[in-house]
Parts: C-alpha cells; structure tokens; sequence
C-alpha cells in the first residue's frame, strides 16, 4: 500500500513538473502553421483568380489611361463578383438571392447618393470620372455590382453559431467592412476613383468617411440578414469575392506605395482565408450551386 501510494504521488508531481517546464508557444509558428492549413483548404481557382487580379493591379495603377480600360473595369468587376453571387443563390436559393442583391442594389445607390449629395454618412466627396458612366453624374451604375460582395463577404466571415445574438453578428459584420474599407478607399483615391476635396488625415481620406462605413455598414448587413432569412453557417464560397477584390486592392496599394493598407489588407486577406477553412469544414462535400430548399 505504501509502495502504491508513493508511486501515485511521484507521477502527480511528474505530471505538474511538465506542465511547468514544457516548451512555451510561439505564436509565429502557430499563425503560419494556421495560414498554412488555410491556404490548403482554398479551392486552386480562388488562388488562381488573386493571382490575376493581383496581376491586374499592376496595370490599373501603372497604366491606368490604356485605351479600353473603362470596359475593363466592367468585366472586372463583374466577374469578381459572379462567385458570391452564384454562392448566395446557393445559400438563400435563387428567388431569395435576387431579392437580396436588388435590397443591397437600392441601398447601395441610395446611401451613397445621399453621401454624394449631402456629404452624409462619409463626408463631402465625388466620384471621379474613372469609374465610367453615373446616374445623374452622382453615382456610378456598376456601384452594388462592387458593394455587394463585400457585405455578403464580410457577414459570412463575421457568423460564429446558429444561437449568437444577430446584434453582434451585425456589429462584427460593420467593424469588418469598415476594415476593408480601409485597404480599398486610399487606393481607389489614388486612381481617382473617388475624391474628397478637402482631404482627410488617411492617404488624404477623413476619418469620417470610417464613421459613415461603419454606420452603412450596420445597416447594409442588418438589411442582409433580414432580406435573406441567414440562419445555417453560411457557405465558404460567399467569402470569394471579398477575397479576390481585397488581393486587388493589395495590389493597388503595393504598387501605389501605401504602406499600412498593403499591411492591413495582407492580415485582412489572411483572416478571411481562415475563416473561409472554418466554414468549409463545416459544410464537407457542398457545393455553392446546392441551393437550400
């Protein structure tokens, strides 16, 4: 009995020595070992289409007045769009998508008419002539083709479970938008997509304009989530989109010389590369175009 009782109390105190003196975490090591894993659950197409995109940068910023470059950006945007599109009819079905893209489409063209015209919810700014063709010279037409992807990308990114309060998933949801917002509005300046007269203390955008994204923002994903009833994990294709234009404006802000957007939009780029291996463990074996009945 004795025999057994020191035995126990030797490997109780072997037990709390290890656990004193293993080997600390390092938490570099980790976070590539994490962005290691999420770059092999990414789909071979979603890597190819940054890499182009990225590529694509170069020329909008090194040469931006090549002949055919307005029709470009239409295809462009277009087809970084097409992904969380066709994902979001997979997810919602394909009546309730095109009622949320048309929801999105009319909000989108209201709260930046408004911005336009009244200076409210971003401060005083215009769109640049870059950007093509607008409706009554205010606003651009391919203006939700650009938006919506990035709402749908940033509330899919944001979801955690089916039992979370919707407050915080929408709240999430703004913050990283605003986020986002925060790689594409310098680089989007620097090619004259957008102006603000007066200039602003981030690469010449007020601050402003990040008070009024994140007010948009709580709007934009609370009028998602109504529109298309959001309830199961959503879909990892829905991330696509926002992932492919986020490597697009890295790129431009790389190229355009912007240091802590290229920074931010590379930490941005890796947090949705991580969530979008999260949301595809669970939903092994689905397809975007397997739409819920």
């Amino acid at each position: 009995m004795l025999i057994q009782s020191t035995g126990l109390a030797i490997w109780k105190r072997r037990e709390t020595t290890a656990q004193i003196y293993q080997r600390p975490a390092y938490p570099l090591r980790y976070h590539t070992r994490v962005l290691t894993q999420a770059l092999r659950a990414t789909p071979r197409p979603l890597i190819v289409a940054s890499l182009l995109f990225f590529a694509a940068a170069y020329f909008a910023t090194r040469f931006p007045d090549t002949p055919g470059a307005e029709a470009g950006s239409y295809v462009s945007a277009f087809l970084i769009a097409l992904p969380s599109f066709v994902a979001l009819s997979g997810y919602l079905g394909a009546r309730r998508a095109v009622l949320t893209l048309l929801a999105l489409a009319a909000f989108a063209y209201v709260v930046e008419t408004a911005g336009v015209v009244t200076g409210f919810p971003y401060g005083p700014f215009h769109y640049g002539d870059a950007l093509g063709g607008r409706i009554l010279g205010l606003v651009p037409f391919m203006l939700p083709v650009s938006y919506a992807p990035l709402v749908i990308g940033a509330v899919a990114a944001s979801w955690r479970s089916e039992r979370e309060s919707r407050a915080l998933w929408i709240l999430r949801s703004a913050l990283l938008l605003t986020l986002i917002d925060g790689v594409l509005d310098p680089g989007a300046a620097s090619l004259g997509f957008w102006v603000w007269p007066e200039g602003g203390a981030y690469y010449g955008v007020p601050l402003s304009n990040y008070a009024g994204w994140l007010f948009s923002g709580v709007l934009a994903a609370a009028l998602l989530l109504a529109a298309g009833w959001w309830h199961a994990a959503p879909l990892p294709a829905l991330l696509d989109s926002a992932l492919v234009a986020l490597v697009f404006w890295i790129g431009v802000s790389l190229f355009s010389g912007l240091a802590i957007p290229t920074l931010l939009g590379s930490a941005l780029f890796a947090y949705l590369l991580h969530r979008r291996a999260q949301l595809r463990s669970l939903h092994p074996g689905k397809t975007p175009g397997s739409a819920r009945v």
